[in-house]
């Protein structure tokens, strides 16, 4: 797919995606929808990516859906679901995919954009971010995942605050909530998620696969049940090249060179 709402570059086993209508504060229509999916897809499939960041161009993260796209034109209420449906995909994907996910939050993120954040496994902020899950503001509940989210993060009654009241939060209190990881000067932004990503990037990529899944799927688990998932994967990882390499590292007292496996490359 040729991409003209997103730049999908891939470099050292670092893919960015970036959201790349900022006339518009990357707000999202459904052109860009389809190209989300599509290279947050390539990137999962991709041996050569092991870290994918999230960001935005321009000034903005992304500032929910384009209120002047065609979709909300549309009246139809099946035709208006699968529209609505694409936006929820590409949390489920961002989710699904076996490899950390960096969102790196430029600007706004609102709405849509919010959810997209959201979505990420780690958040870091610009000290000029701004967060709000606005949908009520416009009179919409929310989409992308944004309530699913939410008050997994900050706890239900945080979570209700946010969402009756469409209140926007910078990024220091989104940080004291519990919404983003960090906070970062704007100049350090760049420089701060690279150094992340690159340490992420240089570790056990298929045992890390195993440890995002395991992380997401056991919180809807008791503990017999999670502890029970937990001991396959860790069995899984345990016969896997990463654990050799591992092991070999720690007794020659250097630094691991994990192969470039996933989980989807093992039985």
């Amino acid at each position: 797919m040729d991409y003209q709402n997103i730049i999908y570059e891939q470099k050292d086993g670092i893919t960015r995606i970036s959201l790349n209508r900022p006339e518009s504060l990357n707000g999202m229509n459904m052109d860009m929808c389809r190209e989300l999916i599509d290279g947050i897809r390539r990137a999962a499939e991709d041996q050569g990516t092991r870290v994918v960041i999230i960001t935005g161009m321009g000034k903005a993260f992304c500032a929910g859906g384009d209120l002047n796209s065609p979709m909300y034109d549309i009246k139809d209420p099946g035709e208006l679901e699968k529209v609505i449906r694409m936006f929820g995909q590409i949390a489920i994907d961002l989710r699904n995919m076996p490899k950390p996910v960096i969102a790196m939050i430029n600007g706004a993120a609102a709405g849509g954009g919010f959810g997209l954040a959201l979505a990420a496994d780690i958040l870091i902020a610009s000290e000029k971010a701004k967060l709000g899950h606005v949908y009520l503001n416009i009179g919409v509940q929310s989409d992308t995942g944004a309530i699913f989210f939410l008050p997994r993060l900050i706890g239900v009654a945080r979570a209700a605050e946010l969402v009756f009241t469409g209140r926007v939060v910078d990024a220091f209190e989104a940080r004291d909530i519990g919404l983003v990881n960090r906070v970062v000067p704007p100049d350090k932004l760049e420089d701060e998620t690279m150094k992340l990503a690159r340490r992420l990037a240089k570790g056990p990529a298929f045992a890390m696969g195993m440890a995002k899944r395991a992380l997401y799927q056991c919180l809807t688990m008791d503990l017999a049940t999670a502890v029970e998932y937990e001991a396959r994967g860790h069995v899984m990882t345990m016969l896997s090249d990463d654990m050799q390499e591992g092991i070999a590292a720690f007794k020659e007292k250097r630094e691991p060179r994990f192969p470039s496996t996933f989980p989807g490359d093992k039985e």
